[in-house]
Parts: structure tokens; sequence; C-alpha cells
């Protein structure tokens, strides 16, 4: 079941050149209504996202709500140091807390596509997009899964207020051996930063249980994204990579045997994002 699909690339058109003097042919030639639009229509045009940076539909370009972000989860640029540092995998740097483990999530091509911190019996998966610069999607994507949930789905989901706003509990199809299809409970959190959108997807105890979740919540907190400048289509996850200490022990280990460095196959996941 796909709860979070990815916007199709934007078309990029070339434009021949335009001389000085043909902009102003064009311009004497309009009404003052006209010349009103073409003046809004450049303002726009000069403050637009950078190339990739797709504004999904719907988004009427006002300024980010920084909901729940000055105490996190934070811009890379603008985290606080704690002790442990967070680690490194690319576009997010997780704090790693006391009894609490993180597991990474790689394809069969060995490319790292989520994080997952686990606490006891609770887990909080999280992954990193891109987003526009003046907007965010949260309340879009939330619309989405809810709708899939309740819909086709095989769930249920609805909105409530909760630390960083708006966010969904909901009740999850999941595959237990021995049982089929069950619904297991979930919290999905959204956070909107500059130019990038955080979610997490919380399962276990914690996704009902306010006590159960208040390591993970402090976990979420102390998230640090790191964007990065290259332009990405709206919707597009941010890269994460292997840890570098935990690359170096796997080559170390398999020189020893004599072999080469194999990836970590994939693991069940909580839930398919594309």
């Amino acid at each position: 079941m796909a709860l979070f699909g990815r916007r199709s690339r934007g078309i990029e058109v070339e434009y021949d050149e335009i001389t000085d003097e043909d902009v102003d042919n064009f311009v004497d030639d309009l009404d003052p209504a006209q010349r009103a639009a073409e003046d809004a229509l450049l303002l726009r045009e000069l403050d637009e996202e950078p190339a990739g940076d797709v504004t999904p539909e719907g988004q009427d370009g006002a300024e980010l709500a920084e909901v729940g972000r000055p105490e996190g989860p934070w811009d890379f640029v603008d985290a606080p140091p704690i002790e442990p540092e967070r680690l490194d995998l690319g576009s997010l740097h997780v704090p790693v807390l006391p009894d609490t483990d993180v597991r990474l999530e790689v394809n069969p091509e060995g490319e790292v596509v989520a994080a997952t911190l686990v606490h006891g019996e609770s887990a909080l998966q999280l992954n990193a997009f891109a987003a526009p610069r003046r907007a965010g999607i949260w309340q879009e994507v939330r619309v989405e899964i809810r709708d899939a949930l309740n819909g086709d789905g095989g769930g249920q989901a609805s909105e409530v207020e909760g630390v960083f706003g708006t966010e969904l509990r909901a009740s999850v199809p999941a595959e237990v051996p021995g049982q089929g299809v069950v619904l297991s409970p979930a919290r999905f959190l959204g956070v909107d930063g500059p130019r990038w959108f955080l979610r997490g997807l919380v399962t276990g105890p914690a996704a009902h249980d306010d006590a159960a979740f208040a390591p993970l919540l402090e976990a979420f907190r102390q998230v640090a994204v790191d964007r990065g400048d290259e332009a990405m289509v709206v919707r597009e996850p941010l890269p994460l990579k292997l840890p570098a200490d935990a690359v170096q022990a796997a080559e170390e280990a398999a020189a020893e045997q004599g072999q080469t460095l194999a990836m970590p196959e994939r693991g069940p996941e909580i839930t398919e994002i594309r």
C-alpha cells in the first residue's frame, strides 16, 4: 500500500533570447490591467524556487510555518550540539539516546531508504523529503495518507492536535505471522522545514501511550535534517547513507575473511513510501 507518492518531474521549457527592445515594445502594447498582471508575474518569477524545486499544486506560496521547530526537529545549520553527537546518515543526523537503537533499512541495491529508532517495543521510522522553499507539504501529505487509509487502504485515520501541530492517529493494516492481516496502531508526525519535510511514523505502544512515546518524542526533537543545496523535485527522498564507522567496520571484517564488502539486505518495512 503506497502511503506517500511522488510528484512527476516538472517540464523544462527553453526560451529564445529576448532583447530589451522586445520587452519595451511588448509592454507598450499592454493596457493598464494587463501591465499590472505582467508586473505581478515578473515579481513571482524573480522569487521562484531553484530549478527542480516544484511547488505542489494548491500551495499559495505563503511563508513557511515554524510549528514545533523552535525546539526541533532542526535544520542542520541551526541544530544545537548534543552529547553524544548525532549519527551522520547523510541527509539525516539522528541522536543516539540511552536504551534507543538505530536501525537502517537498506534496499537490494545497498541504498539506505529509512532510519528507525527503536525504544523497547516502540519504533519511530524517519524519512526526509525535498520540499519547496516557501510552503510546507505536510498538510497535503497528511490528507493523502488519511484518505488512503480511510478509503481502499483498509485502515483508519483521523487528525488530532499534537506536539508538532496536526498529526494523524491511525490503525494501519499489517501482516502478522499466524494471524493474517490485523490493524495496528500508528501515529504519523510531520514537520516542514526550509526546503525539507520530515515524516515520523510511530508504531508499537508509543502510538497510543504518551508515556511510551516520551523517549521517541525527545529523539524526534533532536533530529537534524541536512537538505543540501542541489535542486530536487518536491517529495523526492533526501539521500541517506551508512555511517562511516559502520562501513569501515564492515570493510575490515570482510578483509579479515578475505571477502568483498556485502551490503545488508533490506529488512521488513513498517510502511511503504514509494
